[in-house]
């Protein structure tokens, strides 16, 4: 019984973090959670990356909930993550299925370069993301920069932006990249 009680005490005070907008409940979820979650993704084919994601995606569909009061507590907090995780990786592994080619792409050359077609979309795509990364924010744009064209580690970005640790900087680099989807699905449409 006593066990019981030690995990609503640790969820309610979660919850109140989230509340107050206190990042350090995502720390803190993001480490009591990430073993469990590797394990799952990691057993149905997925990979390190794949838990990291989907763990911060969880993660932040709760903090959005609590947020916007939308957050009924029926369950432990771990149990709500887990199965965001579980239901966003099923989704994700269904989509994979569809999008298995089935043909050779005629637009490729048989050494595998892309063709002029094919070059000229990729320019314009580098071109729609650097317009997206002007309108997300400085912070943002930065955070992105830095992971994924200077390829920081998590460590060196929080280190370098001030954030309280790795975990912190996950979560703002999760937050950032849907931001960055957004505007560009908002171009494509």
């Amino acid at each position: 019984m006593k066990s019981s009680l030690f995990f609503l005490h640790t969820d309610a005070r979660i919850l109140d973090l989230i509340r107050k907008g206190d990042e350090e409940a995502l720390v803190m979820l993001y480490d009591a959670n990430y073993r469990p979650i590797l394990a799952y993704v990691t057993r149905n084919h997925g990979t390190e990356d794949d838990a990291e994601d989907l763990l911060q995606e969880s993660l932040v569909v709760l903090w959005e909930r609590v947020r916007s009061g939308q957050f009924e507590y029926a369950a432990k907090l771990s149990t709500f993550v887990y199965g965001t995780v579980k239901n966003m990786w099923s989704r994700r592994l269904a989509k994979m299925r569809k999008e298995i080619p089935t043909e050779i792409d005629p637009d490729e050359h048989s050494d595998g370069a892309l063709s002029a077609l094919d070059d000229l979309i990729e320019t314009e795509q580098a071109k729609m993301v650097r317009d997206a990364l002007e309108k997300i924010g400085e912070q943002c744009k930065k955070l992105l920069m830095l992971f994924y064209w200077e390829e920081l580690s998590m460590e060196e970005i929080a280190a370098q932006m001030g954030f309280a640790n790795a975990a912190t900087a996950k979560a703002k680099k999760y937050q950032c990249k849907k931001a960055l989807e957004k505007v560009l699905k908002g171009v494509m449409e």
